[in-house]
């Protein structure tokens, strides 16, 4: 079975590779995101996600391995929304959402090293937030939950409890839409384990 590298340094996509059964080992990137770069949101996504996996890529030229790496933002409106740095980023970010619709829009890519084949795909989650009070954004902003985070917090966490409803991919919002990555994946020969 080819090696499989996760190229992220996020926990929750760690978790996620690891509850679908994949065995992989994590390094991160180096590569450093551009937010302002003059693309659409979901090509930005996917041109994000492709430099980290070629990053990686590189380092293991002529291996056998799989690279899975992902970028996650949040759009609302024209403007697009990363992780906050520290707690006042943070709550500027939940007052934007608060009472309205945002998307996740996730970019993932997926690179067979040896058979230079690459997969690059986004996918995009609608989310509707409700009104959040200033004392609900104040105490979620001091659970420090909210950093480095996309958007500034964590559905699966306690500000689940902000989102009215989701249209799309759950997953997604978390940092890997694992439908469209599974699907993906068939095609590269990898394929998910429920035991």
């Amino acid at each position: 079975m080819k090696k499989i590298i996760l190229a992220s340094a996020s926990p929750r996509r760690k978790e996620l590779l690891e509850k679908i059964g994949l065995k992989f080992k994590v390094e991160v990137s180096d590569y450093k995101e551009d937010l302002s770069l003059k693309l659409t949101p979901s090509k930005l996504a996917e041109f994000l996600s492709l430099q980290k996996a070629k990053t990686i890529a590189r380092k293991h030229k002529n291996e056998d391995v799989i690279i899975i790496s992902a970028d996650t933002f949040v759009v609302l409106g024209e403007e697009l929304i990363g992780k906050p740095l520290n707690d006042k980023e943070a709550k500027e970010i939940l007052t934007k959402l608060s009472g309205k619709m945002h998307l996740v829009i996730t970019g993932f890519t997926i690179i067979d090293n040896l058979a230079n084949k690459i997969s690059t795909r986004s996918v995009i989650t609608k989310v509707y937030f409700k009104k959040l009070t200033n004392k609900e954004i104040d105490e979620y902003v001091m659970s420090k939950e909210p950093i480095g985070k996309a958007g500034a917090y964590g559905i699966q966490d306690k500000a689940g409890v902000f989102v009215k409803k989701i249209e799309g991919d759950f997953f997604n919002i978390i940092g890997m839409p694992l439908c469209d990555l599974t699907e993906e994946l068939k095609k590269f020969g990898v394929f998910y384990k429920f035991s």
